[in-house]
């Protein structure tokens, strides 16, 4: 039962929601600030950091970063026009290309990766340090996989949705 004053389960959750959305903005805007020199987006960064270690076909990409196999690809080709990324070979399966990094792409991500370092720096310094951050992180990625293993149970469906994979909250 509820006591009065204090927010419910929904209420917190909603407001916890609410809170990883702005977040998700907030670090979407400054990325983008940070990668536009390099001719990225914080997209395209996201996918070009994923592919620059080792080469991965575009859906395997898509699972890493929780979203879908078609956003990947239109990222993916845009990245290739640019020059910064290629398609490869994948020796285990024939239709699938790898998606890697090359040389361009791959200094454009260190060029980011150092601004990065240093706005990872300035925000340690407000949040209170590294721990503080260490436990931020790990709330954040326990709430990420509490709604990967609901929605793999189909029970994040909102009642009434059909079973289109963008009806999951996943």
């Amino acid at each position: 039962m509820e006591r009065t004053g204090e927010p419910g389960e929904a209420q917190a959750f909603s407001r916890a929601a609410v809170a990883v959305f702005r977040l998700n903005g907030r670090f979407t805007a400054a990325l983008d600030r940070i990668a536009l020199p390099s001719g990225l987006s914080a997209a395209r960064w996201q996918i070009l950091s994923t592919v620059a270690a080792e080469p991965q076909s575009v859906s395997a990409v898509a699972r890493r970063v929780g979203t879908t196999r078609q956003s990947v690809q239109r990222i993916a080709d845009v990245l290739v026009a640019q020059g910064l990324a290629a398609y490869r070979d994948n020796p285990a399966h024939r239709r699938a290309k790898l998606l890697a990094a090359t040389e361009r792409g791959a200094a454009a991500k260190r060029e980011i990766d150092a601004c990065l370092a240093d706005l990872t720096r300035r925000l340690c310094e407000r949040l209170g340090g590294e721990e503080e951050v260490r436990r931020t992180a790990e709330a954040l990625w326990g709430l990420s996989g509490a709604l990967s293993s609901l929605a793999a149970q189909g029970a994040a469906t909102p009642v009434g949705a059909g079973s289109h994979p963008g009806d999951n909250l996943a």
